[in-house]
């Protein structure tokens, strides 16, 4: 047997995923979860397109994370005894990393996740990338307290998913321009998916927790091999420290042309941090993630970390440094590299060995978030 998980932003996108996926496997049950206001879930289980479960339950805190725990935890282990294919709905913004080790911890052996899918409307992507409201603002979940935008739930789950289901919803129409330009800025965002239609071809990737969860880690770099035009992505390394206050100047002329930014900083005002940045749309943020491995006393298991930057091991510097990609459609490398080298110590600073240098990210702290515009 098998065992599909399905992500999405709705449930428009999502119902036609599943129907797509289980009619490539006859006889597959179909579970979909949703969470309602006032913490109701509801779930049903279908065959054949004939519903043969309806069952409601109402959490006492709810929340997405709950949903999956207590209520698809237990149904999934209960529908694996039949030996039958499953392909399991997500409820919306639901995110699979979530689902995937909610089932891992709660079943175990027993359970096997073959492929990890995202639906989407292609046609939205952009636009949804953009959003500035918060998912429950933009009305794709129930849950007031989740501040995540639309924009940084789809950037993670394009990472995590092995495969991309093109499934536009039936009751919206379709811009074709609009849509071909998502199915190339898919493929700029998350080369390593298989692409489906749920209209026509049906294929699916191979789930690998190790190879999704390095592709997910604060900091980590991968970019398409060749560019999807009219997208593309610039990479740059910069091998100094960043001084704090001209990259707080430089950072949004940075992030402005580009969709999505990520990558991990060598700031002199954290010297021995290992500071992450990403930006999805209007919201860029940065992450302490700790010591870099150069500052370690040791180095125990570190070629085995995925992102830690050993294959480029500097004999004088180690792990640190800087190195950022940036993915838009009209991005000109050249600037770039000249906003972000400016940024880099100069070998007098460097010489200089200044002890403090000002910290306007308060990077001593977990987390910096700020916004840009979206205009």
């Amino acid at each position: 047997m098998s065992l599909t998980l399905v992500s999405s932003l709705d449930v428009f996108s999502r119902q036609k995923a599943c129907s797509a996926l289980a009619a490539e496997q006859p006889g597959a049950l179909v579970v979909l979860h949703d969470l309602l206001e006032g913490g109701l879930v509801v779930r049903r289980v279908f065959q054949e397109g004939v519903r043969l479960v309806h069952g409601e339950s109402t959490l006492e805190h709810p929340c997405l994370g709950c949903t999956v725990r207590l209520d698809l935890v237990p149904t999934v282990g209960r529908l694996l005894k039949s030996g039958t294919n499953i392909v399991v709905g997500l409820p919306p913004a639901v995110a699979s990393e979530t689902a995937v080790h909610a089932l891992l911890r709660g079943l175990g052996d027993a359970v096997t996740i073959d492929s990890v899918v995202l639906a989407c409307a292609p046609d939205a992507l952009e636009d949804q990338l953009w959003d500035h409201h918060t998912l429950f603002e933009s009305g794709f979940t129930p849950v007031p307290e989740d501040e995540r935008t639309p924009g940084e739930f789809l950037v993670r789950e394009l990472c995590f998913s092995d495969t991309v289901m093109l499934a536009d919803p039936a009751l919206v129409p379709v811009e074709p321009e609009a849509r071909v330009r998502g199915v190339q800025l898919i493929r700029e965002l998350a080369p390593h998916a298989e692409l489906g239609e749920s209209d026509g071809d049906v294929c699916t990737g191979v789930h690998n927790l190790a190879d999704a969860t390095a592709r997910t880690m604060p900091g980590s770099v991968q970019a398409a091999p060749e560019p999807s035009a009219p997208f593309a992505t610039v990479l740059h390394r910069v091998e100094r420290p960043l001084h704090p206050e001209r990259f707080r100047h430089a950072l949004a002329a940075l992030a402005e042309a580009c969709c999505w930014l990520r990558g991990r900083l060598w700031v002199a005002s954290a010297p021995d941090c290992r500071i992450a940045v990403q930006g999805i749309g209007p919201r860029v943020w940065l992450e302490n993630t700790g010591p870099w491995q150069a500052s370690r006393k040791s180095l125990p298991f570190a070629s085995h970390m995925p992102g830690t930057g050993l294959g480029d091991w500097h004999p004088e510097y180690g792990d640190r440094g800087t190195i950022v990609a940036f993915t838009g459609d009209d991005l000109d490398a050249a600037e770039i590299a000249e906003l972000l080298n400016a940024c880099e110590l100069t070998e007098a600073e460097m010489a200089a060995n200044e002890d403090s240098f000002p910290d306007p990210f308060g990077l001593n702290q977990t987390t910096e978030t700020s916004e840009r515009s979206s205009s």
